[in-house]
């Protein structure tokens, strides 16, 4: 299954595709994204420092961060596509777009299923709940009716496995670990038709982690489509069928897993870019 993409200089409207004009063969399509934030770079950020510069009548220093480059991606459904590239290249900025959690600057994002995230562990839990209350949470979050998430809860603990009565303790009282295996057990359990996944495969012990693998080699069966961020690349080489090399928010390399990693690790051992990509 082929995954088509470009580096373009279009600029669009910060809109989502119309589903109408958007291929069913298609689960999401990028048109020309661009994502820019702005951040504060002053050095020392006190309440004395802001009331000096606002007596002065000067403006906090800021710059602007561009994390996401002209990107032109179409992702058919079943696929399972793995995203790497060193820290701060716009990986996760991209998952977020895609999610629905941060708006374009410039482009279109078009999306047509329904999603199911784990980009940042337990977002959306309350720690005031137990884990039981959670994956309710976490149901309805992802579109579920009460009925549904509730016929799905015993399955869903049983499958994050945690030592016994934690299930129906409060959040507050859980490890990492612990909080790892029950949003991994909640993204993962919510027969989604789009999974994004940002480092969310190494949740838990060694025995979960293997339960974690045979869990997403299941949804890979399925025809799920599927985003991977992840630095283990070995993964990205097992569990995708596609690949792409983000740097410093661009696209420099798309194709089989195997041969993008490779390429990857290749600019981290010799730390430049091939020639070819000086220019980008």
């Amino acid at each position: 299954m082929d995954i088509s993409l470009s580096q373009g200089s279009a600029i669009l409207p910060s809109v989502s595709l119309n589903k109408s004009v958007m291929p069913d063969s298609l689960a999401v399509k990028i048109e020309n994204l661009s994502i820019s934030y702005k951040i504060n770079v002053e050095s020392k950020k006190t309440l004395k420092n802001a009331l000096m510069r606002a007596s002065r009548g000067e403006r906090v220093r800021t710059k602007t961060v561009e994390a996401v480059k002209n990107l032109t991606l179409d992702i058919p459904h079943g696929s399972v596509l793995g995203i790497v590239g060193a820290n701060g290249a716009g990986k996760s900025t991209l998952m977020r777009s895609i999610a629905g959690i941060l708006p374009p600057t410039q482009g279109r994002i078009g999306v047509n299923g329904k999603i199911s995230t784990l980009l940042a562990l337990g977002v959306g839990f309350n720690k005031a709940l137990s884990g039981r209350d959670n994956i309710i949470l976490g149901g309805l979050a992802s579109g579920l009716s009460r009925d549904e998430i509730e016929s799905q809860t015993d399955a869903i603990a049983e499958f994050a496995d945690l030592p016994e009565g934690f299930i129906d303790m409060p959040v507050r009282t859980y490890s990492s670990g612990m909080y790892s295996r029950v949003a991994f057990s909640v993204a993962v359990n919510m027969t989604p038709d789009i999974l994004l996944l940002d480092e969310a495969l190494s949740a838990g012990d060694a025995a979960f982690k293997e339960k974690s693998f045979n869990k997403m080699r299941q949804l890979c069966e399925e025809a799920r489509t599927i985003l991977i961020v992840s630095h283990a690349l070995s993964s990205i080489n097992e569990l995708c069928d596609h690949a792409i090399w983000l740097h410093r928010g661009q696209m420099l390399a798309s194709g089989k897993p195997g041969e993008i990693t490779e390429k990857y690790l290749k600019f981290l051992n010799v730390g430049e870019l091939p020639s070819s990509y000086e220019d980008l």
